[in-house]
């Protein structure tokens, strides 16, 4: 916290500052709870709707806890026509859970994304904020098992993304 006041005080448009000091509260605390949304409001001087408006408006900054492995799959048009259903079917049917849920375990949260930018290579979706396109079922399969043997999305063959 004291890193981030400084960075703060010493800005000279702080506000600017508020997604980097969210991303990096819910580094911290996993996701932005309550008592992180109270550090930001005392460091931007804000009032906590002010900041909730932002969070809930954001893709990348979770209210709610998420579990290790954040997937976001895009459901762009150029994915929809290019298999988005299938990739969003074989997704809930391996890891059980449906947009919006994570996994029992804590590895796995489902989430929707309006468009990631792949679309060269859709269908496409995020593992923690890295790209994956041209998925095919058992694309994804080797990334989910990958990412259950405790590898990050860093660790992933290229080939893979």
């Amino acid at each position: 916290m004291d890193r981030l006041r400084q960075q703060v005080a010493e800005s000279e448009h702080p506000r600017e500052l508020l997604i980097d000091v969210l991303l990096e509260l819910q580094a911290h605390c996993g996701y932005v709870n309550d008592e992180a949304m109270a550090a930001a409001c005392g460091l931007f001087h804000m009032t906590p709707l002010e900041i909730d408006e932002l969070a809930t408006f954001y893709d990348f900054i979770y209210r709610e806890p998420v579990g290790r492995h954040v997937i976001h799959v895009c459901d762009s048009a150029i994915c929809w026509m290019n298999g988005y259903a299938s990739v969003l079917d074989h997704l809930t049917a391996r890891l059980g859970v449906r947009f919006g849920e994570t996994t029992p375990d804590g590895l796995f949260t489902l989430l929707p994304a309006c468009c990631i930018g792949y679309c060269d290579r859709s269908p496409a979706m995020m593992v923690n904020r890295k790209v994956y396109g041209s998925l095919t079922p058992e694309k994804i399969d080797r990334i989910l098992e990958k990412c259950r043997n405790g590898r990050t999305p860093d660790e992933l063959d290229e080939w893979e993304r």
